[in-house]
């Protein structure tokens, strides 16, 4: 039977978890949060001494790195060698992390594989940053989904601020920056729309009015 894939890709802060979390319990689809494995892989090389940015000190741990997801109550959880870390890689530190060592050929080729594997068995809205470039070009819907910059950083900070972390704006505005930079100009499957994705900007939009907005994009996709 074949499965309906959902590519939704954008820059950091864009809502693209949060958003694509809704939409795939509005169409019963499994929700994949790619950018939550790479998250994985660098609280691991953080925990380890391992510096982000080195590509061959971190492929040198990958062996080591076990990376599953599960669901419980609807919601996606990350387990990191058996251990449940899907609060623990939402920190500022694991999320700059994240972007350096989603720049690393070797990690992306080793995250990339369980992901298309994970395609292939469900109907699935996946989000990250090259899913309807490279991870699914073959998505049957393609979305890009972005803001502003500084829409992207207030939208972090306040979420950042309700889970009680200590930040300030301007470290929240600083690191999308860095990621944003980071993302765009990696070799190896940067951040792009596809050429035949719909590129969805929710600058002032509230919440609902996104998830309106991107579940009739795909509706409208499917011709539903």
């Amino acid at each position: 039977m074949k499965t309906i894939k959902i590519a939704i890709d954008g820059p950091a802060g864009a809502g693209k978890s949060t958003i694509s979390k809704i939409v795939s319990k509005k169409l019963n689809y499994i929700y994949i949060d790619t950018g939550a494995m790479y998250r994985a892989v660098a609280l691991y090389a953080i925990r380890k001494g391992v510096n982000t940015k080195n590509a061959d000190e971190v492929s040198d741990v990958l062996d080591e790195i076990d990376i599953n997801i599960d669901y419980k109550n609807d919601a996606q959880q990350i387990f990191l060698n058996g251990e449940n870390v899907s609060d623990m890689i939402r920190t500022p530190e694991v999320s700059v992390g994240a972007s350096d060592v989603a720049v690393i050929t070797n990690v992306r080729l080793k995250l990339v594989e369980l992901q298309r594997k994970l395609a292939e068995t469900k109907n699935v809205i996946m989000d990250g940053r090259d899913i309807g470039t490279y991870v699914l070009p073959n998505a049957d819907v393609k979305i890009f989904l972005t803001a502003t910059c500084d829409e992207r950083a207030r939208r972090r900070y306040e979420e950042l601020l309700q889970k009680g972390v200590n930040c300030t704006f301007d470290e929240v505005k600083s690191d999308m920056q860095y990621r944003d930079k980071n993302d765009s100009e990696r070799e190896f499957a940067p951040l792009k729309a596809a050429d035949d994705a719909v590129v969805v900007d929710t600058t002032g939009f509230s919440q609902d009015e996104s998830v309106k907005l991107i579940t009739e994009t795909i509706n409208k996709r499917l011709g539903k």
